[in-house]
């Protein structure tokens, strides 16, 4: 093997038989080589990573492809990775940025919108996050918690108990928490075909009457069983609860306070105009359609629907890294602790996978999301008060590789500034 292939490996990441990522927390990239980087001078870091890019070079990569036609936009300590990264691996576009609690250090853009075109991406373009969602969703709770809507502990015996004595027995005990760590026993998916007729809240009640109604594949709190269902369920439960929708919710009690004001739900862009990145295949082929509906069927927005800008995302996680050094920001600092903590056995904690890493000072949050067409990805290191973000409009392995590849990057050149500040 490698050193590249050392380097940028994933272990075991594997999708489900509809659109989203199955597992994060055990199967993060571990970058540990970059810990025991000597350079001092951070441009000669960031050449060894981009030599070792070289090594990686996927072998999709079309032969006679233009990619030295490259747009880019934003701060050139962003673009210039980004830019390698995307030639390396053969992506149409990237985005990245780096935040601190402080607010934005750099972020950009490179490629263009949508392979066989020339249109480039911008820094007002929004790009798809996936399974990144799923922290969002668990600050919305935490949010109705705070306000006494919900308790950690509330059960959906208790928040459905006109439904519940057809819920199977396990299952009704199910609590909040659970769901939202994925030790709720319930299964991975629904059939999402059987989902798309009816309203967003409406096939969510529907999955809650439906989906609870089955055996759990273990009991509530035993095991690590990575559920989009979950989290659908919880989209149903802030629906019961606050008579509006997850979407609406999200809007007002979220991202409105956030000042998220480049945000939405679902695929990207006006259907059949090049306005927004475009989605792209595993293989790198431009998916067929674009649009709000290009994307999973509503129903499951809690579990991976939002699109935004970068900094939009940068803003909800410059809220995550004031919070949990007790500033000013959107929840208690008691509310970020349970968020940022596996509350069960495991690495899981509410929409974050947790593990330790040298170069985050010790513990670290990461998350990636996909719906096949695009791929996300975010470090967050409270302990050193920064974190990474980024994103390409295209799904599939190559896609993750590379995302990693200008996270190992990108996490080198601000650690090394901010050594030298």
């Amino acid at each position: 093997m490698g050193r590249a292939a050392i380097f940028f490996r994933s272990i075991g990441w594997n999708f489900n038989n509809d659109i989203h990522l199955e597992a994060v927390g055990e199967h993060a990239v571990k970058l540990c080589n970059l810990e025991r980087v000597p350079m001092k001078n951070p441009i000669l870091i960031v050449l060894m990573i981009l030599s070792l890019l070289h090594e990686a070079h996927d072998a999709q990569a079309q032969p006679g492809r233009k990619d030295d036609f490259c747009p880019a936009a934003g701060d050139s300590n962003i673009t210039n990775i980004l830019k390698e990264t995307r030639r390396e691996f053969g992506l149409p576009a990237m985005a990245g940025a780096i935040v601190t609690s402080r607010g934005i250090f750099a972020a950009g853009a490179v490629g263009i919108r949508k392979k066989a075109t020339t249109i480039p991406v911008t820094l007002d373009d929004m790009w798809h996050l996936g399974s990144n969602t799923k922290a969002m969703t668990a600050v919305l709770a935490a949010r109705l918690v705070e306000q006494g809507r919900l308790q950690w502990e509330t059960t959906v015996g208790e928040v459905f108990p006109e439904m519940a004595s057809a819920f199977s027995p396990q299952l009704r005990e199910v609590t909040l928490l659970h769901l939202l760590s994925h030790r709720s026993g319930l299964p991975a998916n629904l059939n999402l075909i059987a989902y798309r007729r009816d309203t967003a809240p409406e096939e969510r009640l529907r999955a809650v009457r439906q989906e609870l109604s089955q055996p759990p594949e273990s009991s509530p709190g035993e095991q690590y069983h990575y559920s989009n269902l979950g989290y659908i369920i919880v989209g149903a439960i802030v629906e019961k609860r606050t008579g509006a929708s997850w979407e609406k919710n999200m809007a007002a009690l979220v991202f409105d306070p956030l000042n998220m004001e480049n945000v939405g739900f679902g695929g990207t862009g006006t259907p059949g105009e090049i306005d927004q990145p475009w989605g792209h295949t595993a293989s790198g082929d431009p998916v067929p359609g674009n649009g709000p509906m290009m994307d999973n069927p509503p129903v499951m927005g809690p579990a991976g629907r939002v699109h935004c800008t970068i900094q939009d995302w940068g803003k909800f996680v410059i809220d995550q890294l004031r919070g949990i050094r007790g500033q000013e920001a959107l929840l208690k600092e008691a509310s970020y602790k349970i968020l940022h903590a596996p509350p069960f056995r495991g690495n899981y904690a509410l929409g974050w996978a947790v593990m330790n890493r040298g170069w985050g000072g010790g513990r670290v949050l990461s998350h990636a999301g996909s719906n096949t067409m695009n791929y996300s990805v975010i470090w967050m290191a409270p302990l050193r008060d920064f974190a990474i973000l980024l994103c390409t409009n295209q799904g599939g392995d190559t896609a993750a590789k590379a995302l990693d590849a200008a996270a190992g990057a990108l996490i080198q050149v601000y650690s090394r500034s901010r050594d030298e500040r």
